[in-house]
């Protein structure tokens, strides 16, 4: 439905307005008429449509009837198509006539100025700022919907820059311009009615701290670019240039979705018509355009990786070494953090979670910074932030724990659960239910995880471990049949499945720890005869398959999708559990290659047994299995190769506005 808007006439003299391309004017015949007036007729000039409603009826002018009764709700409607060449070269009369007819009784005179007035934005999403018949006061998901994306402009293209591109209102690169979403104002028509006229570019107040606008006029030299809006600043005033119909703002955003922000903000172009001197302008037209601000989007481990990053740090040179050979194999860089920049602290992945950002004219990654503020703490603002490389973190203020380090943050693949899509995947994050009290993640955390709307988080219980994170019992590899991946999960019982199988075949003799000096070897038949050790992993075992059944609702999965990996754990109810050996399933996945914890299990028939059966599960789905030594490195401060690794990973194909969430 057009905008409309009701015009005040006069039989005392002419009056004149603008009629805004594409809006239609209500004409107040009643109230203008005289007191013994009864009927009117209309006449419009041929660039004027003129319609009169009487009776609910709409008549299009000219028409046979030439008089009409002026009864209550009788309305003259009009609108323009074409712009006008002058100011009110363009009018419609109407002429008030009593009981005897013949000569009118009183006349009014409207004069009328068609120009464009239109605020526009990718509202298609093609990448490009073109007009459109789409409400462009809406924002829809899917792919049939419309609305324009915003990035928050959280990288940092100016490297002499001490903080964020959004963090000040200045505009240091041209790169910085190319970050923001343009915002196009068009005005045409004769130029002069704008001299009575005022365009106000306007936000709201709501809006104005989640938003910066800059405009630099005709120029395009970059220190002409001035901040306009946002922050106190809720209203510009647009000077249209007599020589350009296109006015170009660049917009940036300057926070996430979050608790209290769904992401969508709204601009506002109003003009105002200047009345007689003294009193105050009058708003005649408002165009609307609305962002959504573009999530944070978190990549699953079955995505190409991009970058492999790991810590050196103390005696961990074999480590380091037997990380870059896995990603040598994957043609991946490697990244490594040095000991002034990490502080000897080497859980990377407890520290950072790489994502990014993306809106139909650019994508980039956005490295997400965990409360926990170890020795890596500065690594990510120092090192990772810089030219289209974005940085985001959320704070603790009730005090971080365990579980709010990063290792307890998994994403799945793309999955569809009961008809529903979730073409991002799910993100899957560990707490303490189902029992009360414990360790929970940081509510700013969760709660900023769920406003990105499209990776909708599932809570798992990961309380029972020591560490507390799910990247201890949990991971994704690729697979080429089947959902394009399988879940692979932590066994204490195909452990012990395996063990008794080994010492049915008489190697109940074969010992763990084979190797490692220092470390006391216990044979299969040692640990099969442990009841404490049985008991305590019967209970990890339930602890594991509630997990697992969440996991098949909530991800839609079945038997056939999920593995498991033969694992064995140690500790109490009270203190939590912790990995007896190398936690195999705490891996580096790259693409195919996958660097796993080296279990140092029994070797038999010169071989370990445990590494055998992770081939046999693994390599037939066209995996390369790695085995890496990180005992003494990682394992023995709980922890394996995952949780000393982190990768950057190619970007879904998919374009999150396309989903429904």
């Amino acid at each position: 439905m057009a905008q409309q808007r009701r015009v005040q006439l006069s039989t005392q003299r002419p009056t004149s307005t603008v009629c805004v391309l594409g809006t239609e004017l209500s004409l107040d015949v009643c109230g203008s008429a005289p007191k013994d007036a009864v009927t009117f007729h209309v006449q419009g000039t041929p660039g004027v449509k003129v319609y009169v409603v009487h009776d609910t009826q709409s008549v299009k002018l000219p028409s046979s009837v030439s008089r009409w009764p002026l009864a209550a709700g009788a309305e003259v409607l009009l609108s323009m198509d074409a712009l006008s060449k002058d100011v009110g070269d363009e009018k419609v009369r109407i002429s008030y006539f009593g009981e005897a007819g013949g000569v009118p009784v009183g006349r009014a005179m409207l004069y009328l100025t068609c120009v464009e007035v239109s605020l526009d934005a990718d509202t298609t999403r093609g990448g490009t700022v073109s007009r459109t018949l789409l409400d462009k006061a809406t924002w829809t998901w899917g792919p049939d919907g419309h609305g324009a994306i915003l990035l928050v402009n959280c990288d940092r293209d100016d490297p002499t820059a001490k903080m964020l591109d959004n963090s000040d209102t200045a505009i240091r690169s041209y790169d910085d311009l190319k970050d923001m979403s343009q915002m196009v104002l068009r005005t045409r028509g004769p130029r002069t009615i704008f001299t009575g006229h005022r365009l106000i570019l306007h936000v709201d107040y709501s809006d104005a701290d989640k938003v910066g606008v800059f405009y630099g006029g005709n120029s395009v030299a970059l220190e002409e670019y001035k901040h306009v809006l946002g922050g106190s600043k809720l209203a510009y005033t647009v000077k249209p240039s007599r020589h350009q119909e296109e006015s170009i703002f660049y917009v940036e955003g300057l926070t996430f979705p979050d608790v209290g922000f769904s992401g969508l903000v709204a601009f506002h172009v109003t003009l105002l018509e200047s009345p007689e001197k003294g009193l105050l302008e009058t708003p005649i037209f408002t165009d609307t355009v609305v962002f959504r601000m573009a999530p944070w989007i978190m990549t699953p481990n079955t995505a190409a990786p991009l970058e492999v990053f790991v810590c050196s740090v103390d005696n961990n040179e074999d480590f380091v070494a037997a990380v870059g050979a896995v990603a040598e194999k994957a043609k991946c860089p490697l990244t490594v953090c040095p000991p002034l920049e990490n502080r000897q602290d080497r859980w990377i992945q407890d520290e950072v979670e790489f994502g990014y950002v993306q809106a139909p004219h650019k994508t980039f990654p956005v490295v997400f910074d965990s409360p926990r503020d170890w020795g890596l703490k500065d690594f990510p603002v120092k090192s990772i932030l810089g030219p289209d490389f974005g940085y985001v973190a959320r704070q603790a203020p009730e005090g971080s724990s365990s579980l709010d380090s990063f290792g307890n943050l998994e994403v799945s693949p793309p999955v569809t659960v009961q008809g529903k899509e979730y073409p991002l995947g799910r993100i899957l994050i560990g707490s303490s239910f189902p029992r009360l009290g414990g360790r929970r993640m940081a509510k700013a955390v969760k709660d900023f995880l769920t406003a990105q709307k499209v990776q909708a988080p599932v809570e798992l219980f990961s309380d029972w471990l020591t560490v507390g994170h799910v990247d201890e019992f949990l991971s994704f590899v690729p697979a080429p049949d089947r959902k394009g991946f399988r879940l692979l999960l932590a066994s204490p019982s195909a452990c012990y499945q395996l063990l008794k199988e080994k010492q049915e075949e008489g190697f109940g003799e074969a010992a763990m720890f084979h190797g490692l000096q220092g470390v006391p070897r216990t044979t299969i038949t040692e640990i099969l005869a442990d009841e404490g050790l049985r008991k305590f992993n019967s209970y990890v075992q339930s602890c594991i398959n509630w997990n697992r059944d969440i996991l098949k609702r909530s991800l839609g999965l079945a038997e056939p999708d999920i593995l498991d990996i033969p694992q064995l754990f140690r500790g109490d109810t009270a203190h939590g559990a912790e990995a007896f050996f190398p936690d195999m399933v705490n891996m580096l996945v790259l693409g195919r290659h996958l660097g796993i914890p080296k279990p140092f299990g029994p070797h038999v028939g010169g071989q370990c047994c445990l590494e055998e059966r992770v081939r046999a599960l693994l390599e037939p789905l066209g995996l390369t299995c790695t085995f890496i030594d990180d005992y003494f490195s990682y394992h023995v401060l709980s922890g394996e190769v995952h949780c000393g690794t982190n990768v950057r990973r190619k970007p879904f194909a998919f374009k999150w506005w396309h989903m429904v969430p």
